[in-house]
């Protein structure tokens, strides 16, 4: 038992923490809606213009990697929309490195209730939602274009897909936050594996180098984020030559990634020493 709540309890107390202080950045939020609303269009206006560069590319070429445009825009779909669920979630977690710097976080640490749920949920940024409406617009066209043999277990793919791979990202978030532990200047190392993830993860697998795919399948599983699923959905060999069962293991992955994430904060916390100041 974590303590006499038990750990059932302490995760009961991170959601409702998380939520009351999301709330209050929400509040704040909408207390200037003309700002909010302006700030959310430039959130989906800059995202967006990620997949006006495919379709410059696509205006020269048929075929990228051997997927169409339709195809590219699934996998842009369903990366932009986990990681865009996940950075509303967790974006706030690169913060950390800032507050172990200045000591701020040591006001955190006596509060009663869990430092992740108040660090998660910091600064809640709603204007975020900016890019997961982009994101489902993109996977939107991609579906209604597509001409694919729709299955119940295609179908059922597409939202686990979407959560499951947030899950991933979410793990991402919270291991680089705990790597900010020991290194405070590492936000930039956190999300040359967030952003730069789900950037990669836009594109067939077959544009990359074999080490490339590789290494997030087995090493940093961010293929299970849309990849493998994805390329089951649209009926594509998958890369290296891999089983098509593992099309089905994201949520098992997620599960995982967000296990060893939890385990790498707790350590990273008990290490923490105050600045003193």
């Amino acid at each position: 038992m974590a303590g006499p709540a038990g750990p059932l309890g302490q995760l009961r107390s991170g959601v409702r923490a998380y939520g009351l202080i999301a709330a209050m950045w929400i509040r704040s939020t909408m207390a200037y809606r003309a700002s909010f609303v302006m700030t959310a269009f430039g959130n989906f206006a800059a995202t967006g213009l990620d997949f006006v560069g495919i379709l410059l590319m696509f205006s020269h070429v048929d075929a990228l990697g051997g997927y169409t445009l339709p195809e590219v825009a699934f996998l842009y779909g369903t990366a932009g929309t986990a990681f865009g669920l996940s950075d509303l979630v967790m974006g706030s977690m690169d913060r950390l490195g800032r507050r172990v710097r200045d000591g701020t976080l040591d006001t955190l640490l006596v509060r009663p209730v869990p430092v992740l749920a108040q660090i998660a949920a910091d600064r809640f940024a709603l204007r975020r939602l900016g890019r997961i409406t982009q994101g489902l617009l993109v996977l939107g066209y991609a579906l209604v274009v597509l001409d694919l043999a729709w299955t119940p277990l295609k179908v059922l793919m597409l939202p686990v897909m979407v959560l499951s791979g947030a899950a991933v990202f979410s793990a991402v978030f919270v291991a680089g936050a705990a790597f900010q532990f020991w290194a405070q200047d590492a936000s930039e190392v956190q999300n040359s594996f967030t952003y730069g993830g789900t950037t990669l993860l836009q594109y067939p697998p077959t544009v990359f180098a074999k080490d490339l795919v590789r290494g997030v399948t087995f090493v940093l599983p961010l293929a299970f984020v849309n990849w493998l699923p994805a390329l089951y959905v649209l009926g594509r060999p998958y890369p290296l030559d891999l089983p098509s069962w593992l099309a089905f293991l994201p949520p098992l992955v997620a599960v995982v990634c967000c296990a060893l994430a939890g385990a790498a904060w707790r350590v990273g916390l008990r290490s923490y020493r105050s600045t003193g100041s």
